[in-house]
């Protein structure tokens, strides 16, 4: 199980006012803010950088998630932070790249992977070595 999470906010995007709230919701399983220029699915260039939340993935917390989007495709700015990602044990395990509607799982063994092949709808590419 995934014990930790982060969502981005991009300062060359605009006005975050709604998107405060989203991130207020979550505040109780803030682990920490940090100004970066790269995190678990983009590098940014030209000096550019984001505001990364990182969070516990506490029971709340993804309870909240759940409820702000009814798809992992919305988690996109301006409605929301973008980059929704996971981490097993600081080790990155899923990420959502809104930009290409994509999805990156990093199963840990072939019982999790094999799970994950049985979700019904789910397309799966497995990336090359």
């Amino acid at each position: 199980m995934c014990d930790e999470f982060h969502l981005v906010v991009r300062n060359d995007m605009g006005s975050i006012r709604g998107l405060e709230e989203i991130i207020n919701k979550l505040k109780a399983s803030l682990i920490e803010l940090r100004c970066e220029s790269t995190w678990a699915s983009t590098t940014l260039g030209d000096d550019q950088t984001a505001n990364v939340y990182y969070f516990h993935a506490k029971e709340n917390a993804k309870k909240i998630i759940r409820l702000i989007t009814k798809s992992l495709y919305e988690w996109e700015m301006p409605n929301s932070p973008e980059d929704l990602s996971f981490f097993k044990q600081g080790k990155f395990w899923f990420g959502n790249f809104f930009a290409c509607k994509t999805m990156l799982i990093y199963p840990e063994n072939d019982t999790e992977a094999s799970r994950i092949k049985d979700i019904e709808g789910l397309r799966i590419q497995k990336l090359e070595d």
